[in-house]
């Protein structure tokens, strides 16, 4: 993961929140479409980054870097 596809998540994680602080969803089926209206913004505007820039913000990088030494658990 690269820090655009960390910022879109937490973009699409910010406003589901904020949509149900907002809404005040109950049960599952409601909620889960504020998911889906928080996902469709960062959805959205990445799409748009990707047309002004013609590159693709999706990466197969992970965000944290390797450990270079695995501790090993003493038997």
């Amino acid at each position: 993961m690269n820090d655009l596809e960390l910022i879109f998540s937490m973009l699409g994680e910010a406003s589901t929140t904020e949509i149900v602080k907002k809404k005040n969803p109950v049960g599952f089926v409601e909620n889960k479409k504020a998911a889906n209206q928080g996902g469709k913004i960062a959805g959205d505007a990445r799409k748009a980054l990707e047309l002004e820039t013609g590159d693709k913000v999706v990466s197969s990088k992970n965000y944290l870097p390797e450990n270079k030494k695995k501790k090993e658990l003493k038997k």
